[in-house]
């Protein structure tokens, strides 16, 4: 069984708290196989996965103590209330070489775009910035995560977006599935869109929960 790729996405609509039992086991199993691990969104989201980690078996103060384990809702990426990509992208660069120095497998990371982004929705900045980090998954395979895409607070292009650049998307802990839609290269982007196609693979996967086929 070939392992999924490690850029991936989670597109869902509704209470993000409902994911977050799914997001303490995928972290539970990265802990267990030695990755440094790093979870990015609002206070109210942190203290609900610290809940479900402690309950799924993880000792969330010893693994923050021995700096296996963030959650954080803080936004050092914002400079004067606007998203800085280059500030965040060098951030998980460095955390990944100190993970890697501190002989982690890696670095496994997972971050909501609604929290990430704050009031600033422009589709183009944010297309560049995840094909960025594309990239910067291919040079660095020490590197693993998940971006969460909240249907219900973000513009229906960035959802179309979402499915363009990552190649897998995340189901729940035990399943993951390639996405069809993936370009592969950013120079494809710019190719002719298939929003309609885009829209009905969207709501298919974030009604039910299951992805539909290419």
């Amino acid at each position: 069984m070939q392992p999924a790729p490690r850029h991936q996405c989670l597109i869902y609509s509704g209470p993000p708290s409902r994911h977050l039992p799914a997001l303490a086991s995928a972290m539970r199993e990265k802990l267990r196989q030695n990755y440094r691990c790093l979870y990015l969104n609002s206070p109210a989201m942190v203290a609900g996965l610290r809940s479900y980690l402690a309950a799924a078996g993880v000792d969330v103060a010893q693994e923050v103590t021995r700096n296996s384990l963030t959650l954080s809702s803080d936004q050092p990426h914002f400079a004067n209330g606007s998203f800085d990509m280059d500030r965040l992208l060098k951030t998980l660069e460095n955390l990944l070489k100190s993970a890697l120095r501190d002989r982690y497998k890696g670095l496994w990371a997972v971050g909501d775009m609604t929290w990430e982004l704050g009031m600033e929705k422009d589709p183009a900045r944010l297309l560049e910035y995840e094909w960025r980090l594309e990239k910067m998954f291919h040079q660095h395979p020490a590197l693993s995560g998940i971006c969460q895409y909240h249907a219900d607070t973000l513009p229906r292009e960035l959802l179309r977006q979402s499915l363009l650049v990552h190649p897998s998307i995340f189901v729940n802990q035990t399943l993951s599935l390639i996405n069809p839609h993936y370009l592969y290269t950013e120079e494809r982007a710019n190719e002719p869109d298939h929003d309609e196609h885009l829209d009905a693979a969207l709501t298919r996967l974030y009604q039910s929960g299951d992805y539909p086929p290419a």
